[in-house]
């Protein structure tokens, strides 16, 4: 890898005391320090985690907001820390244990090679996954195909993914992204309008090992439902811009 690449693992974490500690340590085993951002969780949740930093204090970071913010609000705030602290890329991975630890060393290397890229996996799901999210996720992605012009973004909503900071901080600097269940996607469209390109893997996906789930239905549906109809209107005027993006790429 080249030696401008010093990644690091970022994990929100809201209560999910009973997967968190399985996560972090099969993410331990990649030799890659770890970033949790405690989104105030639970005082069960809390030791958990403060068990953990003092487990591997060389290894593990620990960010801690007073009260929950939302799971936006709290990798933001993972940027942040890790862009300060050094590093060049942070890899997002969810705390209940449904993404594939063991595909972190291909979404890694994948990065070092593109390093100005996003590298966005999307989900390959076992018997698990519930029919009405796969219906969801579809409406988003016709949603986000749309929004870009592009198929280039195979999946939005995806919690496992790679980020270059720089790009990041600078986008984060200039413009309010979503706080909640709307970030994962928001932050994706905004990165390609500003120029990045995306690199998708494949990755396996089960549902929360610990059945915990902060979806709120109503909530973060409307949430969802704004941020697509600001998506579409912030696309039309970047129309003449997307299309010759496009048309260079064919």
């Amino acid at each position: 890898m080249p030696d401008l690449f010093k990644p690091v693992v970022l994990i929100p974490v809201y209560d999910h005391e009973h997967a968190i500690g399985a996560v972090v340590a099969a993410v331990l085993q990649h030799d890659v320090p770890c970033i949790l951002v405690d989104d105030g969780s639970s005082p069960a949740c809390a030791r958990v985690l403060d068990e953990l930093v003092a487990s591997a204090s060389e290894k593990i970071m620990l960010v801690r907001h007073p009260e929950n913010r939302g799971k936006g609000a709290a990798v933001l705030s993972g940027f942040s820390y890790a862009h300060a602290a050094g590093y060049t890329h942070a890899l997002q991975i969810d705390a209940d244990g449904q993404h594939r630890v063991e595909d972190i060393p291909q979404f890694l290397q994948t990065a070092a090679q593109h390093e100005d890229a996003v590298i966005a996996g999307y989900p390959i799901y076992d018997e698990t996954v519930p029919a009405i999210r796969l219906y969801a996720r579809y409406l988003t992605h016709v949603w986000v195909w749309i929004n870009t012009l592009s198929l280039e973004i195979r999946d939005s909503m995806c919690g496992f993914r790679v980020y270059p900071l720089a790009p990041v901080m600078q986008l984060i600097a200039r413009q309010k992204v979503g706080l909640r269940m709307d970030f994962d996607t928001e932050i994706l469209v905004r990165l390609y309008w500003a120029g990045l390109a995306v690199v998708n893997l494949p990755t396996r996906v089960a549902y929360p090992t610990d059945g915990v789930s902060h979806f709120r239905v109503w909530l973060d549906n409307v949430l969802i439902t704004r941020m697509h109809t600001v998506l579409f209107f912030g696309m039309l005027p970047r129309i003449p811009r997307l299309l010759a993006r496009k048309w260079r790429t064919q």
